[in-house]
C-alpha cells in the first residue's frame, strides 16, 4: 500500500449504527468537525438494521412507575445504578428525538396508537419500530447537519501518543491505500462481540472496537454475561417468525410439557434441550384468537417479508420446531470511566454495544441513542482545551505494518477457514450458555491454539480477505476474553449459568469481572459493587 492519505478531524466516530450516528450528529451540532467511518454502509448495515421488535422507554405520562422499573433493572445486584437512572430518565428524549429525525414508529391500530400495551412483550412502555426502518433516517440526518461519512473503510488499530488515543488507521475496500485518521477524540460505536450461527438476523459481530481498545490498554467487563436467541428449525438460516416467538412465549418440550419461560434471551429453552427434553416447539395451537391476531399484526411490522418467504403464517397455528442455544449474545464491553462514556484510555470514548453499562438500560436502540448523545458531550468537553494531538510517524508505521502483514505474506491460513473452526468451537450451547468449567477450559485451550498458531500466520490475497483476516483476529481475542471471564465467575447469576456452580453467591460475587491487557497477558479481577448499592445485610 504505497499510497497514504492523512485525514484530520475533531471527532472520529467509528461505526454507523444508532449510537454512532447519534454521537456524530450531536457532535456536529456542537460546531465540531466530525468524521463518521463504517466498514460497511451507514444506514444499511450493523445490528441497528436488524432491530425490528420494539423501542422501550419510560414515561410517567404514559403510566410507567419509576420505582417498579428501577427495581426491575437493579434486582440482579450487579447493575450500575447510576446508568439505570440515566437510561430510565433519558429514554423518552431518545424516543422523541429519533422520531423528530424521521425514524418511523408505526401504528398497528388506532386505539393503541404507536405504543405496545404493557404486559404484551414488555413490562414498561414501548413503541413499535419497523425492521430496517431506523438506520436510513439517521444517515440522512447526519448528512443534513454536515457530518462527513466514509463507507466501506476497515479500521484496524488505534493510534497513540503519550498514553492518549489520537486517531486510527485503516484501508478502503476499493483500492490499495492506507488511511491515517488524526483526531482529537475517538468514539467507538462498533457494536458488540458476538459469535452467531444459523438463525441469527445478523451474522457475527466481530468485536473490532473491543479488540482495538484492549490492545491500547482499555479495561473491559461483562464477558461473563450471555443470552440465547432461537430460530425456526425448518429454516435455520432465516429470521422469519421471530416476532411471533417474541410476543407469544409458549414453548413445549417433546413430551408436551410447558417450559417456564421469561424473556427471549433466557436459558430455559436451552436447559430443557440440555436435559434431553428436545426437540422444543413454539406452540401456537394454545394461543387465543386475540393473541394470534396480535402476533400477526406485530409480524407485519417486524419480519413480515422474512416470514412470508418461509411461508410462516401464525394464523395457521401449529407447533413449530425451533433451534435453541446457538445464537450467542455477549454483554462484553468497555468499562466506562465516567457517565459521559469515556473509557479508561484518555481520548477514547465508546457508546452502544461497545460500551458496557452493566445491565443498566433498555438495551438496543434507546440505550444506543442515550450513550451516543452522552459520548458526544464527553468528547466535546475533552477536546475543548486540547492543544496537542500529534501522531508520531513511528506510531503510524507500527500500525500500518500490522495492518498490511497478512497481505504481504505469501502463504499461511485462510481467515474463512479459521472463522469456521472458531464458530464450531464457540457456538454450541454447552460452551457459553450452559457452562461448565471443564468445557470452558477445553474451548479456551483451542482458542489459545488459534491465537498462537493461526492468527500470526493469517494470509490475504486482496483487501476483502485482509478485512476478514483482521476480523477473525478480533473474534479470537473476543473468544478468549469471554471464556476467561466465564471461568473467573464461579457462580450463577443473570446471563451467566454454571452447571458446576449453580447457586448465586451473595455477597461473594456482588461484583463485576474486569479484564485488561497487562504485559501481554489478560489480567482479570473483581470490581465490587459499591457498598451503598448492596442490600443492607451485605454492607460493611
Amino acid at each position: 500500500m504505497a499510497k497514504e492519505t492523512v485525514i484530520e478531524t475533531d471527532i472520529l466516530v467509528l461505526g454507523g449504527g444508532v449510537a454512532g450516528c447519534t454521537a456524530a450528529i450531536k457532535s456536529k451540532e456542537k460546531g465540531l468537525d466530525v468524521l463518521l467511518v463504517d466498514k460497511a454502509y451507514v444506514g444499511k448495515s450493523g445490528t441497528t438494521a436488524a432491530a425490528g421488535m420494539r423501542f422501550s422507554f419510560f414515561s410517567e405520562e404514559h403510566g410507567d412507575n419509576y420505582d417498579q422499573v428501577y427495581k426491575m433493572f437493579t434486582e440482579s445486584g450487579v447493575s450500575d445504578r447510576n446508568w439505570v437512572e440515566i437510561c430510565i430518565k433519558e429514554s423518552w428524549d431518545a424516543f422523541t428525538t429519533l422520531h423528530s429525525w424521521g425514524v418511523p414508529f408505526p401504528v398497528e391500530n388506532e386505539e393503541e396508537g404507536m405504543f405496545v400495551p404493557k404486559g404484551i412483550d414488555s413490562p414498561f412502555n414501548a413503541a413499535r419500530i419497523i425492521r430496517r426502518g431506523v438506520p436510513p433516517p439517521l444517515r440522512e440526518k447526519a448528512l443534513e447537519v454536515g457530518v462527513k461519512i466514509m463507507d466501506r473503510i476497515t479500521v484496524t488499530d488505534l493510534l497513540m501518543n503519550n498514553g492518549r488515543v489520537v486517531g486510527a488507521v485503516g484501508f478502503p475496500l476499493e483500492e490499495l491505500e492506507t488511511l491515517v485518521f488524526k483526531a482529537k477524540a475517538t468514539i467507538l460505536c462498533t457494536g458488540s462481540w458476538s459469535l452467531r450461527t444459523v438463525g441469527a438476523e445478523t451474522h457475527n459481530m466481530t468485536g473490532d472496537g473491543h479488540a482495538m481498545a484492549y490492545r491500547v490498554g482499555a479495561e473491559l467487563t461483562g464477558g461473563d454475561m450471555h443470552g440465547s436467541h432461537h430460530g425456526n428449525a425448518a429454516y435455520p438460516s432465516w429470521r422469519g417468525g421471530r416476532a411471533a416467538r417474541a410476543i407469544y412465549r409458549r414453548f413445549i418440550d417433546a413430551e408436551g410439557n410447558v417450559i417456564p419461560y421469561g424473556y427471549e434471551t433466557g436459558f430455559e429453552v436451552d436447559l430443557a434441550f440440555h436435559n434431553g427434553k428436545g426437540p422444543i416447539y413454539h406452540d401456537l395451537d394454545a394461543a387465543t384468537d386475540e393473541e394470534i391476531e396480535r402476533v400477526w399484526q406485530r409480524q407485519q411490522n417486524s419480519d413480515g417479508m422474512e416470514s412470508a418467504r418461509i411461508n410462516f403464517d401464525p394464523r395457521n397455528r401449529g407447533k413449530h420446531k425451533i433451534t435453541g442455544g446457538q445464537d450467542c449474545v455477549v454483554g462484553a464491553g468497555l468499562w466506562p470511566a465516567d457517565l459521559y462514556c469515556a473509557t479508561t484510555v484518555t481520548g477514547l470514548y465508546a457508546a452502544g454495544d461497545t460500551l458496557s453499562i452493566r445491565g443498566a438500560g433498555f438495551g438496543g436502540i434507546p440505550t444506543g441513542f442515550i450513550m451516543g448523545n452522552r459520548a458526544s458531550k464527553g468528547a466535546a468537553d475533552y477536546i475543548a482545551n486540547l492543544k496537542d494531538y500529534a501522531v508520531d510517524n513511528d506510531e503510524i508505521a507500527r500500525a500500518k505494518a500490522i495492518m498490511v502483514d497478512p497481505l504481504e505474506r505469501k502463504s499461511g491460513f485462510d481467515p474463512r477457514w479459521i472463522t469456521q473452526l472458531l464458530l464450531n468451537t464457540m457456538t454450541p450451547y454447552y460452551v457459553l450458555m450452559i457452562q461448565h468449567g471443564d468445557r470452558l477450559q477445553a474451548a479456551l485451550t483451542m482458542v489459545e491454539f488459534f491465537r498462537d498458531h493461526f492468527v500470526p500466520q493469517l494470509y490475504a490475497t486482496d483487501h476483502h480477505e485482509l478485512r476478514l483476516a483482521h476480523e477473525i483476529k478480533n473474534m479470537v481475542l473476543g473468544s478468549e476474553l469471554a471464556l476467561r471471564s466465564c471461568l473467573f465467575r464461579e457462580e450463577t447469576r443473570g446471563g451467566h449459568y454454571r452447571e458446576d456452580f449453580p447457586e448465586t453467591d451473595n455477597p461473594g460475587w456482588l461484583a463485576w469481572t474486569k479484564i485488561k491487557q497487562e504485559n501481554g497477558e489478560m489480567k482479570l479481577w473483581k470490581q465490587p459493587v459499591p457498598d451503598e448499592w448492596l442490600p443492607e445485610k451485605y454492607r460493611k
